[in-house]
């Protein structure tokens, strides 16, 4: 191949001074075919072929290869094929005689030609994408999987992050109501992927059944959801390219904070200081693009939605309710009754008959119990013995008159029914 000078050299003497390509051929020894292809392209064209080469030794094997590849799609991918194994199987199982290379080749243009093209999308204001992520952190000294809730704006690029200490329920409905009293409206659509939290089934038509606690949600606040396709992370490319963007930017490198909330102030701090920037493309910042999101949102309610799971439970002989793998207590006079479980992200609210009958601080640890001792105080007087071996107490700062011999157990437990009767701000939950 001649070089880019030469081609030069050659286009300025034909070009520039007028001589004829005979001339300039024989005054660079090259043919006049030469000369006239120099004339005809600015830079060497390089090799064309007319037609594919031919390779016979992969007749026969291309649709074993094509198969192998489909079937691919459906395994880990990790555990896929490589053109090498490939080449191993036709040789070891079919009798391929032919090179590596040529497998090599052809399973190469097999998955460039199988990959997924993509038509940009214009987002108009007013829509929302939701996801969530996770990440690893430190909180309160305990090295923990952190799942963060996100939302993006696609129109503005304006974000909100939020972290919880699992994905779930109540976490999922926490997240848009603070994500709404964060952006100061509702979106008129939120798009998400086919999450169990908000989906319970895939209808044959495409829609969807929508799980009780999302149909709450979406009831109180009327915004239109919308779902992705599934496994097509693409239909909601803004958000998920957000949950990576949170985790190199804001959780890297591994976060440490005292609590959760800690963690919170912080992310809510991030993406409000990300609302400066102005991104490719715009010569507006986020927050300057923001307004019109803004301004095509609906109005809050008044009262924010109660973002909690509910579920109903039995109370068990020991007085206690399981919620997520954990028991909580309540008064023993509710044993055996069937009653009312609120999660909250930071709390379990149990209720019987519409009375709040314990309000504890929620625990994440799979198997945990969360005791009051007060719910116990009443059995006490009757059990009295079980007082030195009650799970309850144990950890509970007892006054001296419990060291008493036993005969002075009822009165002194009476004493001290009483007094937390009158002071409610000696309760205690062990266990947490």
């Amino acid at each position: 191949m001649k070089s880019v000078d030469l081609y030069l050299q050659v286009r300025r003497s034909v070009f520039n001074e007028g001589r004829s390509q005979r001339e300039t051929a024989r005054q660079f020894g090259l043919a006049r075919k030469t000369v006239e292809k120099m004339c005809k392209f600015a830079l060497p064209p390089g090799y064309r072929r007319k037609s594919a080469p031919a390779k016979p030794k992969l007749d026969g094997f291309t649709e074993i290869i094509d198969q192998i590849l489909a079937a691919d799609k459906l395994m880990l991918r990790k555990q896929r094929h490589t053109a090498k194994r490939i080449f191993e199987r036709l040789r070891d199982e079919y009798g391929f005689t032919g090179k590596y290379t040529i497998i090599k080749d052809y399973v190469h243009d097999r998955k460039i030609s199988s990959q997924e093209m993509f038509v940009p999308l214009h987002h108009p204001p007013g829509h929302a994408q939701v996801d969530f992520g996770e990440a690893v952190g430190v909180i309160g000294g305990v090295t923990q999987k952190i799942h963060y809730f996100c939302m993006d704006l696609p129109h503005s690029d304006a974000i909100f992050v939020k972290a919880y200490p699992a994905e779930t329920t109540e976490a999922f409905l926490d997240g848009h109501v603070a994500a709404f009293e964060f952006f100061g409206g509702l979106p008129l659509t939120i798009l998400y992927d086919n999450t169990k939290i908000a989906v319970a089934k895939i209808l044959g038509d495409g829609k969807r059944k929508r799980t009780q606690s999302f149909t709450e949600l979406l009831s109180y606040y009327l915004f239109e959801d919308k779902f992705g396709r599934p496994g097509k992370g693409n239909d909601k490319g803004n958000v998920e390219g957000l949950v990576g963007y949170a985790r190199r930017n804001f959780l890297v490198p591994m976060p440490t904070f005292v609590s959760y909330e800690a963690l919170n102030a912080y992310l809510v701090e991030q993406c409000l200081k990300r609302r400066k920037e102005v991104l490719r493309g715009y010569d507006q910042s986020i927050e300057e693009r923001l307004a019109a999101d803004l301004s095509a949102f609906r109005a809050l309610p008044a009262v924010p939605f109660e973002a909690c799971d509910k579920r109903h439970g039995r109370v068990s002989s020991i007085s206690l309710v399981r919620y997520r793998g954990t028991d909580y207590s309540v008064p023993t006079e509710y044993g055996h009754r069937i009653v009312e479980v609120k999660g909250f992200v930071d709390r379990v609210v149990i209720s019987h008959a519409d009375q709040i009958i314990a309000d504890h601080p929620r625990s994440y640890a799979e198997g945990d119990f969360v005791f009051n001792p007060l719910h116990y105080l009443a059995l006490l007087e009757q059990k009295t013995r079980a007082l030195d071996q009650a799970a309850p107490l144990q950890g509970w700062k007892l006054p001296e008159v419990f060291a008493r011999t036993p005969e002075a157990y009822p009165s002194s437990v009476s004493q001290c029914h009483d007094r937390a009767q009158l002071s409610r701000h000696d309760r205690c939950d062990i266990g947490q």
